[in-house]
This record gives structure tokens, C-alpha cells and sequence, in this order.
């Protein structure tokens, strides 16, 4: 199974404004865009994955906390999973790229946060949601 990778983003400035660009992500799998903002910084969308899907998240405004656990056992996932920490910001227009098999937590860092979020299947195409309590895990 291929790892969660960060697909490092740039952004160019010049008198003119800013370019932010991302060469080295290849969109050609993505089927399907959506944006989360949450309410507040307080407010964790947890745990949430897919055994097939794959995903890719990039921050376009403000920074995100991006937890991330590869579920082994879809019926029973071990609560002492590791789990392994990403931060987003919008400066580096960075793409977090989330093979199948693992369960997301996200959480904005900052007020007025928006995460982009692309899927490589479109809605309602396969069933592959798996929802578990956000105090499942032991952080």
C-alpha cells in the first residue's frame, strides 16, 4: 500500500501579485472537487476515510491540521493506530495526496480556513465511506 506524500507547491511573486503554482501534481485522476471550512478552529471533522478512494488535499486559504491513520481492520481498527501529523498552509500551495485505505481528522489552525479537497471517484460512483467516533483513537 502507497503512503500519504506531500506534493510540494510554490508560489511566485513579483510586482505584478502572486502565481501559486503546483508542477509535480498530475490532476488527471481527480474526478471530483469539494471545499471544507469549519466553523471554527475548535471544530474536528474526524474519523473519516475510504479502503478504495484516494484523495488529495490542499489548503487554499489559511493552515489545517491533517491527521492521518491506515486502517488495517475496516470492522474493528486497532484504537492505538499510529498516527501521523501534516500541516497545510495556503503559502506554498502544497498538495497532501491520501492513498486508499486511511481515515482522515482535519482541523483548521486558523478563523476563515478552506480546504480543497479532490477525490478520484464522483459521488455516489462506489460505496467506500467509513465514519468512526473522533475520540476512537488515543492521540
Amino acid at each position: 500500500m502507497s503512503k500519504p506524500e506531500i506534493i510540494s507547491g510554490n508560489i511566485f511573486q513579483d510586482y505584478r501579485g502572486k502565481v501559486s503554482f503546483n508542477n509535480d501534481f498530475d490532476a488527471s485522476a481527480v474526478k471530483r472537487i469539494y471545499f471544507i471550512e469549519n466553523a471554527d478552529t475548535s471544530t474536528i471533522r474526524a474519523w473519516q476515510g475510504h479502503r478504495v478512494e484516494r484523495r488529495w488535499f490542499s489548503t487554499i486559504a489559511g493552515s489545517f491540521l491533517i491527521k492521518l491513520i491506515q486502517v488495517e481492520n475496516w470492522d474493528t481498527p486497532d484504537p492505538d493506530s499510529p498516527v501521523k501529523d501534516y500541516i497545510l498552509n495556503a503559502d506554498d500551495f502544497s498538495v497532501l495526496h491520501i492513498p486508499a485505505g486511511f481515515i482522515s481528522y482535519i482541523q483548521a489552525l486558523e478563523e476563515g480556513s478552506k480546504l480543497m479537497v479532490m477525490a478520484d471517484y464522483s459521488l455516489g460512483e462506489i460505496k467506500d465511506e467509513y465514519r468512526y467516533p473522533a475520540d476512537y483513537f488515543q492521540l
